[in-house]
């Protein structure tokens, strides 16, 4: 029974728990940036470059030139699709923009802790020894 006792402490340690919240939000915020990547920034792109997709972006290793992506799997084909690796890019971009600007509007939000005034210095050992001193002199 020790066994399950501690790795319920182990699975309940505040470190564990912590990472299990960030790894759940993180998975929700990539859905966001995904979505934001996918539907925003991608047809923005697309409009400046003339409808470029792209995820449709491949190079045929056979040497045959295929119609579109689809074609060249159906075909069995192998291929290098070099626009799936673009597009990641631009993700990994977006989503580092995003931590940054989410960590510096964090920072700008946490309170900055006050300098804590300094504890009133007490008296020294030698003072306490001269009150001590005094007082059974005065005795």
């Amino acid at each position: 029974m020790s066994f399950f006792s501690d790795f319920k402490k182990f699975l309940m340690k505040g470190d564990i728990v912590a990472l299990a919240t960030a790894v759940v939000i993180g998975a929700a915020f990539k859905t966001i940036i995904d979505s934001f990547v996918k539907d925003v920034i991608t047809p923005v792109i697309g409009m400046l470059t003339g409808g470029l997709d792209f995820t449709k972006k491949f190079i045929s290793l056979d040497g045959v030139n295929y119609e579109s992506l689809e074609a060249a799997r159906e075909a069995k084909a192998a291929v290098i699709t070099y626009g799936n690796l673009i597009q990641a890019i631009i993700n990994f971009i977006i989503v580092g923009l995003f931590i940054f600007l989410f960590l510096k509007y964090y920072d700008k939000t946490k309170k900055k802790e006050e300098a804590k005034p300094a504890a009133p210095a007490g008296p020294t050992q030698e003072e306490l020894l001269m009150e001590i001193r005094d007082e059974l002199r005065k005795k």
